[in-house]
């Protein structure tokens, strides 16, 4: 067994010593997958990188164990605390392997993938060589990539993201772990292939014993998966229960909450309960419980007296007034997801904001004298339609074209040697109905102010050297030049509060903000110029469940106040199945299926359609 104790971690920082981890007790055995969930900055990762000893400079353990049983029966567990850093390079990858969540900053740029496979493999096991070399090969086939044999030479510049995240997978894998740490190892993956990887873990569980610590935010894939849960929040466990259990009767209101706020179609046309607040700051002195300033359920007691972890059973809960029935879990939260939405009545439901017809995007590489000239068909005879007040879903695996589309349409890809664009897109606006792909400078400078996107990542979208004011202000200085700084302020004003932050964030930079609240800048930012139709490429993709809600629930008031009319890229069947009013499903650049969200989602026609729904992890009852 793994097993961790009493375990702390800080982190010395400009605002004081933060503790990252306040006494992490958990236990993994082999064999089983032990499910570690919560937002952004509770310590799911910092708990990961401390049992593998790569804790950044600034931090350190100050108190507890990290104990690994050893492979010698009856011998002592090794201390890995207290080991010299050269046998813990054997440990690492020997013993425990770690999947990261960003794999672009953990594979080596200038190595070929299959030279890191293979040195992985050579380092831990005893092949070498063209043997190492071939079971490289075959981790690869087995984690799904395509043509291994020819791609196993590649580098990673050269794979899609989700292909960088199987190969390392593969490279983790390869080395035979006894246990395995994987951080968020399927957040960029579509869900074809995130079964495909789920299933696998699963299969290696069954045949090697191995011992698994998942780290994610995705409730579904620990339904799917988790023998055990347990819920971190502030640097703490607050509740730790078998996992059917946990999602049959969660005891902690955080928990609760966590369930109530996922999308789903049973859901439709109510407001998710989205949890207010944000984590607290972990550089302060906590008196009372962690919870308490977001906890619908808080009393006096809950200020003042912190709670420990107790219970019985196998199941423990860190709270003084703990849910104890689903009667009580549900008391409170109808109040939150009653509100129900005023609908998409009238006739602006009804007319059409952007009408693609044929769209065609070609890719064109290499040529000259040497050199054969290769064309990629990204997308291929596209179309669709997105309605006033209405959200169409634009779903499909890596690689289908889905992202090309949404450029396309809002002229991305414009003036790019490289890349050939064809078709029609016809936007009705304050100006008549005109061809997006027809118009030419002044025109289309024009017609800029009625089509945004809201892109997947917004930190690499948003300036990082502006302020927030400047950055909303931007779009307005370019498309709106009559408005004066008056007018422009009060029009930014307006936004920062429409999308839920405070007027004190118009001086910050983007680096101060939680993803969340960077996605509902960049949300803003497209908003400022009052366009009709956004186009939103993932944008809850990378997001906690109950920073998901506040974003979906934003654009769902904003689509009812405005109008607006959504087209929403993702891969995310919950999301689709909450939000969408019509679905296309695309393949290898074509839209193979398109209907109404619920004919779409309970009755597929097409096979493809079927294989992605199937794929599905089934959501938490």
């Amino acid at each position: 067994m793994l097993q961790l104790q009493d375990l702390q971690v800080v982190l010395e920082a400009d605002a004081g010593l933060v503790k990252a981890l306040d006494g992490i007790s958990l236990t993994l055995q082999r064999g089983e997958t032990f499910a570690l969930v919560g937002e952004s900055g509770c310590g799911k990762s910092m708990t990961a990188l401390a049992i593998m000893r790569l804790l950044p400079d600034n931090g350190r353990v100050a108190r507890g164990r990290v104990a690994l049983s050893n492979q010698v029966p009856d011998a002592k567990p090794t201390e890995l605390l207290a080991l010299p850093e050269s046998s813990m390079r054997r440990v690492r990858g020997g013993r425990i392997g770690i999947i990261f969540q960003e794999p672009a900053t953990s594979l080596n740029p200038v190595m070929r993938v299959g030279d890191q496979i293979v040195e992985a493999i050579e380092a831990h096991t005893s092949l070498r060589g063209a043997l190492a070399r071939r079971k490289a090969i075959d981790w690869l086939k087995r984690v799904g990539i395509p043509e291994p044999e020819r791609r196993i030479d590649s580098y990673p510049f050269e794979m899609s993201g989700g292909q960088k995240q199987r190969v390392m997978i593969a490279m983790t894998l390869a080395a035979e772990p006894d246990f395995l740490i994987a951080d968020e190892p399927t957040t960029a993956l579509d869900v074809t292939i995130q079964k495909q990887v789920l299933d696998l873990l699963k299969a290696l569980q069954s045949e090697r014993q191995l011992g698994l610590l998942l780290i994610t935010h995705d409730l579904a894939v620990v339904a799917d998966m988790a023998h055990r849960v347990a819920l971190m929040y502030a640097g703490q466990i607050i509740e730790e229960a078998p996992a059917e259990r946990f999602f049959r009767q969660p005891r902690h209101p955080y928990a609760r909450s966590l369930l109530q706020a996922l999308p789903d179609a049973a859901l439709r046309g109510q407001r998710l309960a989205a949890i207010g607040g944000t984590v607290p700051p972990l550089w302060q002195n906590f008196v009372g419980c962690r919870f308490a300033p977001r906890c619908d359920r808080a009393q006096a007691k809950c200020q003042t007296q912190a709670p420990r972890l107790e219970g019985q059973g196998g199941s423990v809960v860190r709270c003084w007034f703990p849910v104890e029935s689903k009667q009580d879990a549900g008391a409170t939260v109808d109040a939150k997801v009653a509100e129900r939405s005023a609908g998409n009545a009238g006739e602006s439901a009804a007319e059409r904001l952007l009408e693609v017809k044929g769209l065609n995007v070609r890719f064109t590489s290499g040529g000259g004298l040497f050199r054969q000239r290769h064309v990629v068909q990204a997308v291929s005879d596209v179309s669709f339609a997105v309605h006033a007040g209405r959200t169409l879903a634009l779903v499909g695996e890596s690689g289908c074209g889905k992202t090309t589309t949404g450029r396309a349409i809002v002229q991305l890809l414009r003036g790019q040697p490289q890349i050939e664009v064809s078709g029609e897109a016809w936007l009705t606006s304050s100006s008549g109905r005109q061809n997006l792909f027809a118009m030419q400078s002044a025109e289309l400078f024009n017609a800029r102010r009625s089509v945004q996107m809201v892109f997947q990542d917004p930190f690499a979208s948003l300036n990082p050297r502006m302020r927030v004011q400047d950055i909303l202000q931007e779009g307005l200085l370019i498309l709106r030049p009559d408005w004066t700084t008056d007018q422009r302020m009060a029009r930014v004003r307006e936004l920062i509060e429409r999308v839920g932050l405070r007027s004190d964030a118009l001086n910050r930079f983007p680096h101060e903000f939680s993803g969340g609240q960077r996605q509902r800048l960049a949300i803003a930012r497209a908003l400022a110029v009052e366009p009709k139709v956004l186009v939103c490429d993932e944008p809850t993709s990378a997001l906690d469940v109950s920073v998901q809600a506040q974003i979906l629930n934003l654009l769902r008031e904003l689509q009812q106040q405005l109008g607006l009319g959504l087209l929403f890229i993702t891969h995310n069947m919950g999301v689709v199945a909450y939000l969408a009013d019509h679905v296309a499903v695309m393949q290898q650049g074509k839209v193979v299926e398109q209907g109404e969200a619920q004919a779409v989602l309970e009755a597929p026609q097409h096979d493809y359609t079927k294989i992605l729904l199937a794929a599905v992890p089934r959501r938490p009852v």
